[in-house]
């Protein structure tokens, strides 16, 4: 086993000997049915903290040749379908964190240099014997191996997006990167299954869509994957009754992302931390400042800071996600900037209706800490207790929150 190629179960055996985990297995059943077909390129799209990083540990814990993986599946979904042994264990499979490069390397190219490298180091140990074409080439050498043992690879790819968001106005970085990952999947015989990670969906450039063949699972439309998003309302309830906590109140603080197919969702972080600590409290948004979201809801687009308010005073919003260019730097309306925050997970999106809101309060607490710190001249006293008021008819349970922001401001 090596760091890249076969990496092993010992991540994913973590996982499983937590004080908590929640059995996300049934995923591996939906990737098993995809194999060697049009949809066996899969984009999963999900805010930090939701797991993505997890379900990437578990396909190549399940994957991968060289270790033997079947016993930490004992009693979890997977075990129990058909699919279950036949690729238990059997593929050559790449796990790549693309974080991991670009935090080692001063550029894109250089990012790319690192990795491909890293990865024919590997390769060329476990398969020595080869005549390669040139084995420099890290595409063209997985063509080789394929041709030699006629096994197929399955490559995982976490934080896929990562230069997006790293290198926001280098657009000739991003474009040699989707270059490189089209060069390394694109319709190549060795493949037979590409998995990625990210934050955010695929980006669009134009005649760079270089990754079009990807199926693409987001947050505001996983399709088939939604229940793997987070915590489902009966994997919550289940872990509330195993550790006596109130479903209620984890439901008021965590709950509120819908799919079609799943019209409760829940935050699986915060779920986690309230549920082992037995305190509600704001968990998730620790991860990350609420600076971020206070830069955009601070952008000077028509109508967005009433609709901010709106959706604090808990009304829904109307919002076209078609325009949203999948990068955090090209917003040219509301709708752009309400769309990257469904991607980052501040709002929820309900699919039927195009709109938005804030899902639970975990995230109203945030969003009024970026109101408080925005600054907006403009917004009277009067229209916050307008606010405040319309909150209040439907729930008492945020007076304190309301306040907050009258103080602030």
């Amino acid at each position: 086993m090596g760091v890249y190629l076969n990496p092993g179960n010992g991540k994913f055996s973590q996982a499983i000997n937590s004080e908590i985990y929640v059995d996300k297995t049934g995923l591996l059943e939906y990737t098993n049915s995809v194999l060697h077909t049009m949809q066996e390129y899969i984009c999963v799209s999900r805010p930090r903290r939701f797991g993505k990083s997890m379900a990437a540990n578990m396909l190549a814990a399940y994957y991968s040749r060289g270790c033997e993986s079947e016993k930490l599946f004992e009693g979890m979904r997977i075990k129990e379908r058909p699919s279950f042994g036949t690729y238990l264990n059997k593929y050559d499979v790449l796990a790549l964190n693309m974080q991991e490069f670009l935090s080692q390397s001063r550029s894109v190219e250089e990012m790319l240099s690192l990795l491909g490298r890293s990865v024919l180091w590997e390769l060329l140990e476990e398969y020595p014997d080869i005549r390669y074409f040139d084995n420099r080439k890290l595409a063209r050498t997985m063509q080789d191996v394929y041709q030699h043992t006629k096994r197929p690879f399955i490559v995982i790819i976490d934080e896929w997006d990562c230069v997006f968001r790293e290198y926001t106005e280098n657009k000739k970085a991003q474009e040699d990167y989707l270059d490189f990952l089209r060069d390394l999947l694109k319709d190549k015989e060795y493949i037979d299954l590409a998995y990625m990670t990210g934050i955010l969906p695929i980006k669009k450039y134009g005649t760079h869509s270089a990754l079009n063949m990807f199926d693409e699972f987001s947050m505001t439309n996983p399709g088939p994957l939604a229940e793997y998003v987070g915590f489902t309302e009966e994997e919550t309830e289940r872990l509330c009754r195993q550790y006596g906590r109130s479903l209620e109140e984890l439901r008021e603080w965590y709950d509120g992302y819908r799919f079609v197919g799943e019209t409760s969702v829940y935050n699986p972080r915060s779920v986690v931390t309230a549920v082992l600590t037995g305190v509600c409290d704001s968990y998730w948004n620790k991860t990350e400042t609420f600076e971020a979201l206070r830069i955009y809801i601070n952008m000077n687009f028509e109508g967005l800071r009433d609709d901010v308010l709106s959706m604090i005073a808990g009304e829904q919003v109307s919002v076209n996600t078609g325009s949203f260019t999948n990068d955090m730097t090209t917003l040219h309306s509301e709708d752009d900037v309400l769309t990257l925050l469904i991607h980052l997970g501040y709002l929820g999106y309900d699919f039927s209706e195009e709109r938005v809101f804030i899902p639970n309060s975990e995230i109203r607490r945030e969003f009024v800490n970026a109101v408080a710190a925005s600054g907006w001249g403009e917004v009277s006293r009067g229209k916050l207790l307008s606010v405040g008021i319309n909150y209040d008819k439907k729930t008492r349970k945020h007076e304190c929150v309301i306040e907050e922001l009258q103080k602030e401001t």
